[in-house]
């Protein structure tokens, strides 16, 4: 049953996913070639005093890119849900329904968590050639907020989607919109770093959102 129901999933993401999957993969590669650029024209040891003494991590182009990512993932998956009353057969299953919830909501946490390895590993594989580790290590702690960013709007868009009434659906659109906002605070490289774990932990919370939707789908509110 977990199968099909993830195999279902896959069978509503797998075009989005796979044109997402092209265009992080295309933004990814655009920041690598403007690194090498400014190293053939200026040489490594200027991009070092640079990040250092300008606070530069040359990834801007990346900041909202993991969060759009999962918001639009969030909206392919689950709007369908609602406008085609799917989710009440989805929620018949022989199975509880935080059980079938959670398997949707992790088989989307997976789908994002492959494809923003994917653009660390290419940052990573590539910087650490032409970068000391600590300069590495800097750019890319310095972007895991965003890509945390990304397993949270997928989470609370997911929460605004499942929820059946559009008065409290408003309502979660300004939380969601509050709590992105503090993965966006600082642009400051590794300003997050202390903070990162309390952000990882809240983000996982923001899980039980849904479960809460669902509950009150279950309990037949409604506009």
């Amino acid at each position: 049953m977990e199968k099909a129901l993830c195999y279902k999933e896959w069978i509503k993401t797998r075009y989005y996913y796979l044109l997402a999957i092209l265009v992080s993969w295309g933004m990814t590669g655009y920041c690598i070639l403007k690194i090498n650029r400014a190293i053939s024209l200026n040489g490594a040891p200027h991009l070092w005093e640079v990040m250092l003494s300008k606070d530069v991590v040359f990834i801007d182009l990346l900041t909202y890119m993991p969060v759009l990512t999962g918001i639009l993932l969030a909206w392919v998956q689950f709007v369908p849900e609602m406008q085609q009353n799917r989710l009440k057969l989805t929620l018949h299953l022989p199975m509880s329904q935080y059980k079938t919830i959670s398997i949707m909501l992790s088989f989307g946490i997976v789908l994002l968590l492959a494809g923003f390895a994917s653009d660390i590993l290419l940052l990573w594989f590539y910087l650490q050639k032409v970068f000391a580790s600590e300069l590495t290590a800097r750019i890319l702690l310095t972007a895991l907020p965003w890509f945390t960013a990304g397993f949270a709007g997928y989470l609370l868009t997911a929460w605004v989607c499942l929820e059946p009434t559009w008065k409290c659906r408003i309502l979660n659109i300004f939380i969601s919109a509050a709590i992105l906002r503090i993965f966006f605070l600082s642009s400051i490289p590794e300003s997050y770093n202390r903070f990162l774990p309390i952000l990882i932990i809240y983000t996982m919370l923001t899980l039980s959102f849904s479960l809460l939707s669902v509950s009150r789908f279950r309990a037949g509110k409604q506009d």
